[in-house]
């Protein structure tokens, strides 16, 4: 990655999953934030506001992926949000497209491509936050009149 520590939840029900992606996430030195539900992650994520970005599960028991992303975008409209899924539909592929998830890809994936997702999804993040910093400055400014 390009040397900022990138921050991740993996938001996923299938708890040997979770714990042996986290320790190949962590590994290759990401901050590794988990949950276990829909609900969990989106709790997580009140407490861990600078997470960049979410690996999520389409299918889970409860609240789904669909259902969660589209919380997730409400409360945290900048983060990315990667959809993985073992029961890929097209249906559920344009509908994460659709309310703004970052990409979609099928589990298991090799760790390498979802490294490479993740940094792709952490810079578009970052980019927005600058963004969000200078239209703040700007605004600043203008309000000073400078």
């Amino acid at each position: 990655m390009d040397g900022i520590e990138t921050k991740v939840l993996l938001i996923d029900d299938e708890e040997a999953f979770v714990t042996a992606l986290e320790k190949r996430l962590s590994i290759r030195k990401l901050k590794v934030f988990t949950a276990l539900s829909g609900q969990d992650g989106l709790a997580k994520l009140r407490t861990e506001p600078d997470v960049d970005v979410v690996l999520l599960d389409v299918k889970m028991p409860g609240m789904d992926g669909i259902t969660t992303l589209r919380s997730i975008k409400i409360e945290n409209p900048i983060v990315e949000v990667i959809m993985l899924t073992g029961h890929a539909t097209v249906e559920s592929a344009i509908e994460g497209m659709r309310l703004g998830a970052f990409d979609y890809l099928m589990k298991p994936c090799e760790v390498d491509e979802l490294l490479a997702k993740v940094g792709e999804a952490a810079a578009k993040k970052r980019a927005h936050q600058e963004k969000i910093l200078e239209a703040t400055g700007k605004e600043l400014l203008r309000r000073r009149g400078l």
